[in-house]
């Protein structure tokens, strides 16, 4: 469904977010607006901060012209403040989902005190790394289907997604439940104590056409330490679907986007981009 057209302008602290510390909005509303297609130069990358200043500023506005859907949220780990937009409206997670995917598998894994066959760990490392999608829905399966996305509910704390039968790529996330399950991802909750380390270190090395988003206007020294996994597909609904989640030292960040699909997918790599550039301290130039 086309939405009407509207500008956002937002860098707001998201309403019922789950913890004490988190504060409640100030006009959050979801954007879209008539935008131009983004250009195909690679993006430039952010100085590094300073030693007395911060990599991020949340607080500050988020502004774009584009058409469709979008909703960004920030989570900062250290101060436990969730920010953003749009706080409960979802998108579909396509790919992004394979980060639980694994996680989930490997966790379970542990759990039962059984040590994954290389075989094993070599398709869910394509699986995060390259997205690749063939065995995906086995391990999804062996996790429990819908079973699988309830229990990441429950561990991640999310209070906006809801999980499809028999589809990992349908599951419908709100920005800040990205954001949430990036933290979860990064504290060690998802893939446990025994694959956490393992499991960020496959998403420091996505490569191909799934390595977009924030990780490309970071700068260089924080792209090293940054963990990601996005999802894009253009749906039989006439929208391309795009998810952006982002893990680094002290934040998370999650992005959903749907808009026509006769605008292709860089046009929604660009939002994810667009919105982390916004709330760097010190934009690129």
């Amino acid at each position: 469904m086309r939405r009407p057209l509207a500008v956002l302008v937002c860098a707001l602290v998201l309403a019922g977010c789950g913890t004490p510390n988190e504060q409640k909005p100030q006009n959050a509303q979801s954007a879209s607006a008539a935008g131009t297609q983004p250009a195909a130069a690679t993006e430039s990358v952010a100085p590094s901060p300073s030693a007395s200043g911060p990599l991020f500023t949340p607080t500050q506005p988020v502004t774009m012209n584009v058409k469709g859907f979008w909703s960004w949220a920030f989570y900062d780990l250290k101060e436990d403040k969730l920010y953003g937009s749009t706080p409960y409206t979802t998108s579909d997670t396509a790919s992004m989902a394979k980060a639980w995917v694994a996680a989930d598998w490997l966790r379970r894994q542990a759990e039962q005190g059984k040590q994954p066959a290389q075989a094993a760990l070599t398709e869910l490392s394509r699986m995060i790394r390259d997205s690749e999608t063939e065995n995906t829905f086995k391990y999804h399966v062996q996790n429990g289907n819908l079973t699988s996305i309830k229990r990441m509910i429950t561990t991640c704390g999310l209070t906006e997604t809801k999980g499809t039968q028999n589809s990992w790529s349908l599951t419908q996330m709100s920005a800040r439940d990205v954001a949430r399950l990036a933290k979860c991802i990064g504290d060690g909750r998802a893939a446990g104590p025994k694959w956490t380390g393992w499991l960020l270190n496959e998403m420091r090395n996505v490569r191909g056409p799934g390595r977009f988003g924030p990780i490309e206007v970071l700068p260089a020294d924080v792209q090293k330490t940054t963990a990601i996994k996005n999802g894009w597909l253009a749906r039989d609904d006439g929208q391309w679907h795009i998810a952006c989640m982002a893990v680094g030292d002290g934040w998370t960040i999650g992005v959903m986007a749907h808009y026509p699909s006769t605008l292709g997918k860089d046009y929604g790599t660009k939002t994810c981009r667009e919105v982390t550039k916004q709330l760097l301290t010190q934009p690129p130039h």
